[in-house]
């Protein structure tokens, strides 16, 4: 099953706008493929103003976010796996969304593994428990 990561920062972040607010994405810095600009993350992290006036080009697919941007005058280039969103909120409110640290994935082992190898034929084990939903406010 897909990350549902990208789909709820592309979500959060229309929510965001449409209410007037200023999008922000904390990014791990130093996951694998993230491209932001030297010297402005702090502790292996960045916050990013995302707005639709700071930022230009912008396209946000299931992989990736990708747009330009300027950092002391200067413009840049970022792109920001899906996997590298630790976060998204507004600035002026603090409402958003944090994410569990992803563990980067190696292209080698993409794909390979016990379970990638289609139906066995075996049924699938059933859930123990009762089934529970997360609220998101």
């Amino acid at each position: 099953m897909n990350s549902s990561r990208p789909y709820l920062v592309r979500a959060l972040y229309e929510w965001i706008v449409d209410n007037d607010c200023t999008p922000h994405l904390l990014v791990n810095a130093e996951f694998p493929g993230v491209r932001v600009p030297p010297g402005f993350a702090s502790d292996g992290q960045i916050v990013l103003n995302v707005s639709p006036s700071a930022v230009r080009n912008m396209h946000m697919d299931n992989e990736a976010v990708s747009f330009e941007g300027r950092f002391g005058g200067v413009a840049h280039s970022l792109f920001v796996p899906a996997g590298a969103m630790l976060a998204i909120y507004a600035r002026e409110n603090g409402q958003g969304m944090v994410f569990e640290l992803e563990p980067p994935v190696d292209e080698d082992e993409a794909g390979e593994g016990p379970d990638d190898d289609g139906p066995s034929g075996d049924e699938p084990p059933r859930p123990s428990g009762r089934p529970s939903l997360k609220v998101v406010k």
